[in-house]
């Protein structure tokens, strides 16, 4: 019973944390780039530098009416958006925050992770093939195409890590974390992290979504909070990556002071800035350019950088 109850908490803990984190990096964005960008709708709902704003999208969400295309898969439809949420809240599972402080600590906890991560797409392409929508279509095929070509360099940077503290557990690669390596798999987390946003679909890798182009990409169709879900599950992602990154890179618990899950939300945050911060700086890549940067650079860094990981690990 004892169990159950532990058990329990944590996947309460981990579900409260899933349903706040998003909404706080979200809210985070709107003040971002109301001040980058001079936006001053962001600014105003509630009044006080606009803290209201995800009240105000929330209410907006439920207001509308949910519209189902007469020609679309209903059934398919509908469960789109729930598919392309749930992998993300199954991933953070396996993520730890702190010593002990992870829903469940897996022995190939990378490997577990990375895969869920990549079930997210089929139900952004269940969403464009069932929306009976040219457009929603297009969009969920360059999501396809897009998540082929990056999800190799997402995987071989994570490869070079494991391999350099000789474990697939979370808790074991933060254990074996030492300064230097900030130096060391510079390359690798840079590639972990470009990669990580192209799969989320984060300007400016967002050429499935290029609403210039065809309107909303796979999401075209979706109004209201089924649409809404959608936009939860890319901030759920953001929240996802950014773990990642710290703890796979940035050494997650261990900080100047003291070892604290203080020192792995304060390096999840910043990177979030950093993501808001890219959106917000750099124009959308042409559908060319996307793919070539995958394969002409992040994969032959990758790969280097796999190659040095596995020199110095021998030499060592």
């Amino acid at each position: 019973m004892t169990d159950v109850l532990e058990a329990a908490v944590r996947l309460i803990v981990i579900f409260a944390a899933f349903l706040t984190l998003p909404l706080l990096v979200g809210q985070l964005e709107h003040k971002v780039m109301a001040h980058m960008q001079a936006r001053v709708g962001p600014m105003y709902a509630g009044g006080f530098h606009g803290w209201a704003q995800l009240v105000a999208d929330g209410v907006k969400f439920a207001q509308k009416e949910d519209v189902v295309p007469d020609a679309a898969d209903r059934t398919i439809y509908r469960l789109a958006p729930a598919l392309a949420l749930i992998p993300y809240f199954v991933a953070l599972v396996a993520i730890p925050v702190g010593p002990g402080l992870v829903g469940q600590d897996l022995d190939a906890g990378v490997f577990f992770v990375l895969a869920v991560m990549g079930v997210g797409v089929i139900g952004t392409l269940m969403a464009g093939w069932a929306s009976a929508n040219k457009y929603s279509l297009l969009g969920a095929v360059r999501q396809v195409s897009q998540l082929m070509a990056y999800e190799l360099p997402f995987v071989l940077a994570a490869a070079s890590v494991a391999m350099a503290a000789g474990s697939l557990g979370f808790a074991e690669i933060v254990d074996a974390w030492e300064p230097w390596w900030l130096v060391w798999q510079l390359p690798a987390a840079v590639v972990f992290f470009v990669a990580g946003l192209a799969e989320l679909n984060r300007p400016p890798f967002d050429m499935p979504v290029a609403d210039a182009e065809i309107i909303f990409g796979p999401y075209t169709e979706y109004t209201g909070l089924r649409f809404a879900l959608f936009l939860l599950a890319e901030y759920v992602g953001i929240v996802l990556l950014c773990f990642l990154t710290a703890v796979l890179f940035l050494g997650g618990w261990h900080g100047p002071f003291s070892d604290s899950w203080v020192w792995t939300l304060a390096k999840a945050g910043a990177l979030s800035f950093v993501v808001i911060w890219l959106r917000v700086s750099y124009p959308r890549l042409r559908a060319d350019q996307l793919q070539k940067l995958a394969w002409q650079l992040l994969i032959p860094v990758a790969l280097l950088q796999l190659l040095l990981t596995g020199v110095v690990m021998v030499a060592w």
